[in-house]
């Protein structure tokens, strides 16, 4: 039963989406500070940015293949 409550501090202090989102982006940038990257580590959950830097390179690619095939219909 010890361990209940560190569960629920766990679950507390566990990043929300929008910081996980920001978090990436930020990162994908070389622009995370050291005091978020360290937040991340200690309350973030590995799946979770690997899934959403999946997701954002995946989104990434699709927006420059977007923006080239557009560029080259103009040109």
């Amino acid at each position: 039963m010890t361990d209940q409550p560190h569960d629920e501090q766990e679950e507390k202090n566990s990043l929300n989406p929008f910081q996980v989102i920001a978090s990436v982006f930020a990162a994908a940038l070389g622009v995370q500070s050291s005091k978020n990257r360290e937040r991340d580590f200690k309350q973030g959950r590995a799946g979770t940015f690997i899934a959403a830097g999946i997701i954002f390179t995946l989104l990434f690619i699709g927006v420059m293949v977007v923006i080239v095939q557009l560029v080259l219909k103009g040109a």
